[in-house]
């Protein structure tokens, strides 16, 4: 059962997971032991605090990113 309690909200656990499975599905190492699905693995990642949201790194208005170079 999934504890929806521990986190922030349910849009962010559904939102980090569901970017968890794609990961999952590209070939990443689960981080949780056991022979799951890959959205309950992802879920238990999340729950487990073994996958954490980061934040984009903030950029000033007017300074092109890096990524931005012609």
């Amino acid at each position: 059962m999934i504890d929806r309690d521990r986190l922030p909200n349910a849009f962010e656990f559904v939102v980090l997971s569901g970017l968890r499975v794609r990961q999952l599905i590209k070939g990443c190492v689960p981080r949780v032991p056991g022979e799951h699905k890959h959205i309950v693995t992802a879920q238990r990642e999340v729950l487990s605090g073994k996958v954490v949201k980061m934040d984009a790194p903030a950029v000033a208005p007017g300074v092109p990113s890096e990524s931005a170079r012609p």
